[in-house]
């Protein structure tokens, strides 16, 4: 059942990467599903370093300024990874920080 909500979670936030794609400039996800799918695993895997790395003040349940910036860091990274699936500009991974956080808000990409 554990592997069903993984499943589930990225899933949910590929679909949540195609919406901001729609709603943000300077936001790009190439390759459709797959794409999104992809980009959602690399956005997660870079967050969980960088959490790793950083301790729990950037974790996605702090949601302060410090998550905020870490975020749209983590995006804007992620475009080097997968340059053919992700375009992301500096002020794209704002917006897109933003807009991922408000919609996280309402639909949580996360199983708690």
């Amino acid at each position: 059942m554990q592997w069903l909500g993984v499943i589930i979670r990225f899933v949910v936030s590929a679909l949540v990467l195609i919406v901001v794609s729609w709603l943000s400039p300077g936001f790009v996800v190439r390759g459709g599903f797959v794409g999104a799918l992809i980009a959602a695993v690399v956005i997660a895997v870079l967050g969980y370093v960088a959490e790793a790395l950083l301790g729990d003040r950037i974790s996605p349940q702090s949601r302060g300024l410090v998550g905020f910036i870490t975020a749209a860091v983590v995006i804007y990274l992620a475009q080097f990874i997968i340059p053919n699936l992700l375009s992301v500009s500096v002020v794209g991974a704002l917006i897109s920080a933003f807009i991922i956080g408000l919609i996280d808000a309402f639909v949580p990409t996360a199983l708690r």
